[in-house]
């Protein structure tokens, strides 16, 4: 059998690694990256590092755009509901790669949810499993561990683990940014990467104007009772007014776990 871990330069995903690792061995172990192009510069090196301790050999692929380059060609601004880059960059490179270099007789590939995402792990399996895939997610199954733990292990094993963790993000994806993710999470963004912030808050408003569209944001604003956009220049002029954002609409990346339908134009 081939075991192929999405290996997606988050704690978990390592730890995954590690547990195929132990009970498989590495000769027939890959650990499958798929990059968007707008990570964070610490995440390839921590990519190398936790390849060279799990062993296995390291496979790159990249459909060559960034999300905003994705976003742009679909007419179309990814959001929490439907994060077209999660299929165009991390899916659709990955199941190319399963496709022309493993049998679905012979492989089991195997994704870092945790068991407190198994209804992830979930929808998953059905959607896979109807293409003939076997998915696994080690962390579904004893011993149970929660991020602390997996970070311990990591330093235990000598690897200093991603810094957007020490920053206090929840994810080590995109950069620190994510369609998917709050409210919270940008607020966290602008105090922590404000020049990572002022990116995204550019590309946002660029990709608006293209569309010529004042009526998408990645951000959707609840307060007062009602739903409406938030675009990030405006959440950054509330937060310089001293505005408490809430701190608990943080979200996040659930890049190869999620569906990701196609976006109207």
């Amino acid at each position: 059998m081939k075991h192929v871990v999405m290996f997606s330069g988050g704690a978990g995903s390592w730890l995954a690694a590690k547990r195929v690792a132990a009970q498989h061995g590495t000769d027939d172990l890959v650990l499958l990256f798929a990059d968007t192009r707008i990570e964070d510069p610490d995440l390839y090196r921590f990519l190398d590092d936790a390849a060279a301790n799990v062993g296995g050999r390291l496979v790159r692929v990249a459909d060559g755009r960034t999300p905003w380059d994705v976003f742009r060609d679909a007419r179309f601004l990814g959001n929490a509901r439907v994060g077209i880059c999660s299929r165009v960059l991390k899916q659709e490179p990955a199941d190319a790669w399963l496709r022309a270099h493993c049998d679905p007789a012979e492989t089991v590939v195997y994704v870092g949810i945790d068991w407190t995402e198994e209804h992830r792990l979930v929808r998953l399996r059905a959607r896979k499993g109807a293409e003939g895939w076997d998915y696994r997610a080690p962390l579904c199954e004893p011993p149970y561990v929660e991020k602390p733990d997996v970070l311990a292990a990591m330093r235990a094993e000598g690897i200093t683990p991603p810094r957007l963790y020490a920053l206090g993000f929840a994810h080590n994806n995109c950069g620190g940014g994510c369609v998917r993710a709050g409210v919270g999470h940008f607020a966290h963004l602008y105090r922590t990467l404000p020049d990572v912030f002022a990116a995204w808050e550019a590309n946002e408003e660029g990709l608006r104007q293209y569309l010529g569209r004042d009526d998408v944001a990645i951000l959707r604003d609840r307060t007062g009772g009602s739903v409406a956009p938030l675009p990030l220049v405006q959440l950054r002029r509330r937060l310089d007014r001293g505005h408490q954002p809430d701190l608990f609409d943080i979200g996040g990346c659930g890049c190869f776990a999620d569906d990701a339908p196609a976006a109207a134009a």
